[in-house]
């Protein structure tokens, strides 16, 4: 098990760069040249929510100092409003502006093409179901981990 274990960790970070890949070849196709893939997730990850910053950190999809690095360069560029909240000047809530939200529904159309092609690359509903049943139990066990210090 080893052996399959150490192939899917690999696995998984490859495809979350190749993920990051798709993503910026569609910003380009699109003409768009100042965000990238991994800004355009965060993007796609807030939609239509006005969220706080702090929230996007605890969900796990980002890292601190990344999200913060990324949401003040969206801000810059007109894809992010944001505001202090009155009750604590050092939460700050976001939400995407129409120039973002633009962005996103390109990346939700880009995401029903590539979802529609799996059944040309052989791979079924219930196929990527079990795909899924499967990475949420590593995350799980990793999650433990995390928490408790065994696996």
């Amino acid at each position: 098990m080893k052996k399959e274990y150490l192939e899917l960790t690999r696995l998984i970070e490859r495809l979350h760069r190749r993920f990051l890949d798709v993503l910026r070849a569609e910003l380009n196709r699109m003409g768009i040249k100042d965000i990238n893939g991994v800004q355009a997730l965060l993007l796609a990850n807030i939609g239509e929510e006005e969220i706080v910053i702090r929230d996007l950190v605890e969900r796990g999809y980002y890292q601190g100092s990344n999200v913060s690095y990324n949401i003040k360069k969206l801000a810059e560029m007109g894809y992010l409003e944001h505001e202090r909240s009155t009750h604590d000047r050092r939460s700050v809530r976001i939400k995407l502006t129409d120039k973002a939200l633009d962005v996103v529904q390109k990346i939700r159309d880009l995401e029903t093409r590539n979802a529609e092609q799996l059944a040309d690359h052989g791979i079924s509903p219930d196929d990527a179901e079990s795909v899924c049943q499967a990475l949420r139990r590593l995350e799980r066990t990793w999650t433990d981990y995390i928490h408790y210090g065994n696996m």
